[in-house]
């Protein structure tokens, strides 16, 4: 009896210690199409942009044999755009096929291919050859998914489509033929018009503004985005970098107060993990406060894993911060390829002017009487006559109100005036009402942000609806960062 118990007891064990296996790749894939496929069923935008964010999370798992299975079992074997999908993936001698590929593609014959299914393949072929940097192979893949989106309309093929306008011109950008797409942009952002498609417009507003501003087409970008239909932003992503853009429009247009707003607003809207898209906002944003005559605090130089990249800018803001022209020449010179990659270079050729000013009010608050040749010795002026630059310096300066200042050109002094009392004047109130504007202008965006579920007051939901919907929130918070992670 013992013995008997021992062998079943033996017999059992094997069989619970072995965990099951791992679903594949090729299965989330599968399962990511019924979710498309129900999601255009029930004409349910929101699973089409799960389905979406789903893919991004597998982005990095994609081989050319799994998607080579996936095509044979999403499209039909028979149909345009199966053959022409295929070609864009890399032969392999050993493709490590699914058991299921041959059940599924029979499967398949009989069924109806929808077009949301059809333009996700187009997605996810397009993201393994600019992965795997075959960027002319995505180029005919992303011109050929363009040239059929043209021919749907329908709403649940939007968020999809808006991927696809994305990496079409990421592609073309990719391999230097952006001006390529440029008329073709135009006519995209045409026809979601006339189709009220609003993310598609503003995808493909967003990807013109980069596209004129890759070319330094300033103007050209001020009068499309002057021009452009204006609706309610509906991606946190796009209008990140709708801000962005249009602080850069602003910036060489010499308004610096609103160009300072949008790019600190785009730096805060920006998710955490989008760290390259901060970079480049904190970068213009530095730039911007420094004409301005501002000087940034320490703590934005030293934000987690952004020290290194703002090096530069932080050297150059001490700088200004000093007044010293040649530690300005020496910043500027050293970091000459930085800021010409950054395409900040002009921006900082007229901080020449900020840093002499700077160091003339230091110099205006350290001295009450002091020579114009002494002021051009501190400012270290290298010129042929550095008396008269430094007059026709100071006489701008207090013209425009930066320091409190008199010229004797008698005895060729500068005689600085007493600092009166700031808490006299009207600044503190305009600083306390720029305050309350910017708390306000927060708290309207955040009611503005709020999204509620359809028909929620006109309809009451069953049970199973609402445990569904209950569902689909919880999946939805769980890879809402996912999203953030793809498009910075």
């Amino acid at each position: 009896m013992t013995q008997d118990v021992e062998m079943k007891d033996n017999a059992t064990t094997p069989s619970q210690s072995l965990p099951p296996p791992p679903p594949s790749t090729l299965h989330h894939l599968k399962e990511i199409a019924s979710v498309i496929e129900n999601g255009s069923k029930s004409n349910e935008v929101r699973r089409i942009g799960r389905a979406v964010r789903l893919t991004i999370a597998l982005r990095k798992r994609l081989t050319a044999s799994v998607l080579s299975s996936f095509i044979d079992y999403a499209l039909i074997p028979g149909s345009d755009p199966h053959p022409r999908l295929s070609s864009y993936l890399p032969k392999e001698d050993d493709q490590a096929m699914e058991t299921d590929t041959a059940t599924s593609a029979a499967q398949t014959q009989g069924k109806q291919l929808s077009p949301e299914l059809e333009i996700y393949c187009y997605f996810v072929v397009l993201l393994f050859l600019i992965d795997h940097k075959k960027y002319n192979e995505a180029k005919d893949c992303s011109s050929a998914s363009i040239v059929r989106l043209k021919s749907l309309n329908s709403r649940t093929v939007d968020v999809i489509a808006s991927r696809l306008y994305f990496y079409y011109s990421y592609s073309y950008e990719l391999t230097g033929d952006l001006a390529e797409i440029r008329g073709n942009l135009l006519a995209l952002h045409r026809i979601t018009t006339l189709r009220h498609d609003e993310l598609g417009q503003e995808t493909l507003l967003n990807l013109l503004l980069r596209n004129y501003l890759h070319y330094n087409l300033y103007d050209q970008a001020e009068k499309l985005r002057s021009k452009a239909p204006r609706f309610e932003a509906h991606s946190n992503q796009q209008f990140c970098r709708y801000l962005l853009y249009l602080g850069q429009i602003r910036t060489i247009q010499l308004e610096y107060t609103d160009a300072k707003e949008s790019l600190l607003q785009a730096a805060r809207k920006a998710p955490v993990a989008a760290r390259g898209f901060r970079i480049q906002c904190n970068k213009w944003a530095v730039i911007v406060r420094l004409l301005l005559g501002e000087i940034p605090e320490r703590t934005v130089f030293m934000q987690g894993g952004m020290e290194k990249a703002l090096r530069p800018y932080f050297e150059l803001t001490n700088a200004v911060r000093i007044g010293d022209l040649e530690l300005f020449r020496s910043v500027a010179e050293k970091y000459a390829t930085t800021f010409s990659t950054d395409r900040t270079h002009n921006l900082i050729v007229r901080l020449r002017h900020n840093v002499i000013r700077t160091g003339l009010r230091n110099i205006s608050i350290s001295y009450s009487r002091i020579l114009l040749a002494d002021v051009a010795q501190k400012l270290r002026l290298n010129s042929a006559n550095p008396v008269a630059d430094a007059e026709s310096i100071v006489a701008k300066a207090i013209r425009d109100g930066a320091i409190d200042a008199t010229l004797d050109h008698a005895n060729g002094w500068m005689v600085s005036k007493e600092t009166g009392d700031i808490y006299s004047t009207n600044e503190p109130q305009s600083a306390f009402n720029s305050r309350i504007a910017f708390c306000l202008n927060m708290h309207n965006e955040a009611v503005r942000a709020l999204r509620f579920p359809p028909n929620t007051l006109k309809e009451k939901e069953s049970a199973e609806k609402r445990r569904e919907r209950q569902q689909q929130e919880q999946e939805l918070a769980k890879h809402i960062e996912e999203e953030d992670d793809d498009d910075f």
